[in-house]
């Protein structure tokens, strides 16, 4: 029996009915951006990281969850145009009491935190858990400065439970850690607005779904 494929958006690959592109709001950003997806989220609907990827220019999107070393430091630090200059990787990630001892803290040496122009920030797309196990099987990951946020907003991920208050989407926490390192908080609210739009289109569905 032959089943009938909904038709998918080429740019958000999203079903058409539900494509996310009219939320996806260019931003001129500094800081280059790499997601790294664990490859369970690709299919999640209610994820944040390809509305985050079409929204920034400079950013790329990369799915694995055990990089081969050659290929992870080509991302990590490779100009991503032709031309363009090495970038300074830092890993967006919590000092947390489990990694605190493989960590390596962020100084001045490390990281020129006051040249945004040359620091690529490195997101890891996955749940709380998923992320924790990318970062223990990819020690160039784990040799990384780190930036962790502190004193965010409440999050309005409201169609994903969290473990915390403090836990923030992929888009959420990725805006407010680009705000930091370009000291520019105006920059991001019309993504951080979009996203809110992105939020209510899932809940809808839901709802549509939970009364249909």
């Amino acid at each position: 029996m032959n089943q009938t494929k909904r038709p998918v958006c080429d740019r958000c690959m999203r079903p058409q009915r539900t494509c996310i592109c009219h939320w996806c709001t260019p931003i001129a950003h500094t800081v280059e951006v790499l997601i790294l997806q664990h490859p369970l989220e690709v299919e999640q609907a209610k994820g944040s990281a390809r509305l985050l990827h079409l929204s920034l220019p400079d950013s790329r999107l990369v799915v694995g969850e055990v990089f081969d070393e050659p290929d992870l430091r080509t991302l990590l630090h490779s100009p991503f145009t032709p031309g363009a200059h090495r970038r300074h990787a830092v890993l967006l990630y919590p000092d947390t009491p489990e990694g605190a001892s493989k960590a390596r803290p962020a100084t001045p040496a490390d990281v020129p935190w006051a040249e945004p122009e040359k620091l690529r920030l490195v997101v890891l797309d996955g749940t709380w858990r998923k992320s924790r196990k990318m970062l223990g099987a990819n020690p160039m990951l784990r040799s990384l400065p780190r930036l962790a946020l502190s004193d965010t907003p409440a999050s309005q991920y409201f169609i994903r439970k969290a473990h915390g208050a403090h836990q923030l989407s992929t888009l959420e926490a990725t805006c407010h850690a680009l705000m930091q390192l370009e000291r520019d908080s105006a920059r991001y609210v019309p993504l951080l607005r979009a996203f809110n739009g992105f939020v209510s289109q899932q809940l809808s569905y839901r709802d549509a779904h939970m009364h249909g």
